[in-house]
């Protein structure tokens, strides 16, 4: 199997053998975080949160990461598929027979403890035999997991979730596995489970580090890939792409559904076209085949736009979680004592800041180590999620699909090899577009000068941001905070900064 584990850790063990009862990773491991600072869905460890992994909200992004979940749900679900045109009941059974209810994730309907009840608790058995015995299966319309949620009775959100989450444990797991090492949560050798190999098409298990919480295993997932409906939607799907090819063809025969308005145009009422075209999963796959440009339509629609990222206030109304706390989060980045003795401190306190001022635009936070002449040199890397205003701009414009983030805490300015740093980390893949945080400028016109100088050089555009200019975006972020979305997604001071590169 491949290597999935990371057993170099060095963490310090950490509330070992406590119940945990009604708490959160962020409380049970200490993190000194709320869940705007943190890039995984902050889960009571102990049940189940009414979010659930979304495969499609996977397919609109644009990341290394997200890649690599793309190749593993298309390699299995494809796999399924064959093996059930084929009548192979034996490769079925050993693909879809490996599925139950992935409780380390505490995603879900679960209510107390998180358990093992089968796949939405309806059991792998049954979700094998309502797919392989689906009309949507065996007339080729099944393309996608989550076509599952159009197309096949009883499959809902929840089975698609525990489903997706089986398919890409391989992912969370090195996710987690990163995530543990920047938070410090510490981990421990235990079974892997079931991990889709899809270069062989094929199960691995063995063992791998993750963390233990409530005397179980725990994977963190991204917030950016959960959503609190699917986004392929079976309502959205006939109101919008399947109804109005109905009505033209009731229009077209000139059938009792069709009224003639005082306009003298035709017009057919949707709640009577729903009796005679019921709005049903089975009725549905009818009507797929006989319009079979309306689902690829459909499928083709969905964008970053129409399945935005979570936000923070949707996230704390559903988790019961707090909003960020923009000036404490402030306070606290400006109470670090600029020098190297505060460097690893400024640096939390930037990112946690940072985090949460960008989000859901920019997300799935990591760090990249490498070794610079005998010294750790830390990188955060977002990726760019936006659906609209300036980070959208910036990705569609000038290549920005990653934004990497250097921290400075020096007492000094910057000078021109702090530049060459951020900049030596852009490239066609991965965007050319970045920030770089500092405490204060002596002379900040000069430094943005050698910004702009960057820039017309070829080597990317680089944005410098220091204590005041943080100050600003707190500002200018609780301003919008009752905006219109695009409002929200503007940034005018990262605009402004960018624009003057560029002038």
């Amino acid at each position: 199997m491949r290597n999935y584990s990371k057993s170099s850790y060095d963490h310090p063990s950490k509330l070992v053998g406590v119940r945990a009862g009604d708490m959160r990773v962020s409380e049970y491991y200490e993190l000194d975080r709320t869940q705007p600072e943190l890039d995984f869905v902050d889960v009571d460890i102990s049940t189940d949160v009414t979010v659930f992994l979304d495969p499609r909200a996977i397919r609109i992004q644009d990341s290394d990461w997200a890649h690599e979940c793309q190749t593993m749900l298309q390699s299995f679900f494809a796999e399924v598929l064959e093996a059930i045109h084929r009548q192979e009941e034996g490769r079925v059974d050993y693909l879809l027979g490996r599925l139950s209810e992935p409780n380390e994730t505490h995603l879900g309907f679960s209510r107390g403890r998180s358990r093992g009840r089968g796949l939405g608790g309806v059991g792998a058995e049954k979700v094998a035999e309502a797919i392989t015995n689906s009309r949507a299966a065996s007339t080729g319309l099944l393309s996608d997991l989550e076509d599952s949620a159009l197309l096949v009775p009883g499959i809902g959100k929840d089975i698609i979730s525990d489903i997706a989450t089986h398919i890409l444990r391989g992912a969370l797991i090195g996710y987690t596995q990163r995530a543990c090492e920047y938070y410090g949560i510490p981990l421990e050798r235990q079974h892997s489970g079931h991990i889709w190999n899809p270069d062989e098409l094929r199960w691995d298990e063995g063992w791998v580090d993750l963390p233990r919480a409530d005397e179980a295993p725990l994977l963190l997932v991204p917030k950016s890939i959960v959503r609190f409906e699917m986004t392929l939607d079976k309502d959205k799907y006939y109101n919008g792409f399947l109804a109005p090819m109905l009505e033209s063809k009731e229009i077209d025969a000139g059938s009792n559904l069709v009224t003639i308005l005082k306009n003298g145009s035709p017009k057919v009422y949707r709640d009577q076209l729903k009796g005679k075209y019921p709005a049903n999963k089975l009725a549905i796959i009818g009507y797929t085949q006989e319009f079979p440009d309306a689902l690829p339509r459909y499928k083709n629609s969905i964008s970053k736009l129409t399945s935005p990222v979570l936000t923070h206030e949707q996230l704390a109304r559903a988790l019961d979680v707090p909003v960020p706390d923009y000036d404490a989060l402030l306070e606290r980045m400006l109470a670090v004592a600029p020098g190297s003795a505060g460097a690893t401190l400024y640096h939390r306190a930037a990112e946690k800041l940072l985090t949460a001022l960008f989000f859901p635009y920019l997300g799935n936070m990591r760090m990249e180590r490498e070794i610079h002449e005998g010294r750790k040199r830390i990188d955060i890397v977002y990726d760019n999620l936006a659906a609209l205003g300036t980070f959208y701009w910036l990705g569609s414009q000038y290549r920005a699909a990653e934004v990497p983030v250097e921290c400075k805490n020096y007492s000094d300015d910057l000078a021109n090899e702090q530049l060459d740093q951020i900049s030596g980390r852009f490239s066609d893949q991965r965007g050319w577009v970045g920030f770089i945080t500092c405490r204060k400028f002596t002379d900040k016109a000069l430094f943005l000068d050698r910004c702009r100088d960057t820039a017309k050089d070829g080597r990317g555009y680089v944005i410098a941001l220091d204590d005041d200019d943080f100050a600003e975006l707190v500002r200018e972020r609780k301003f919008v905070v009752d905006a219109k979305p695009r409002d929200k997604a503007m940034f005018h001071l990262v605009r402004e900064r960018f624009d003057s590169l560029i002038r």
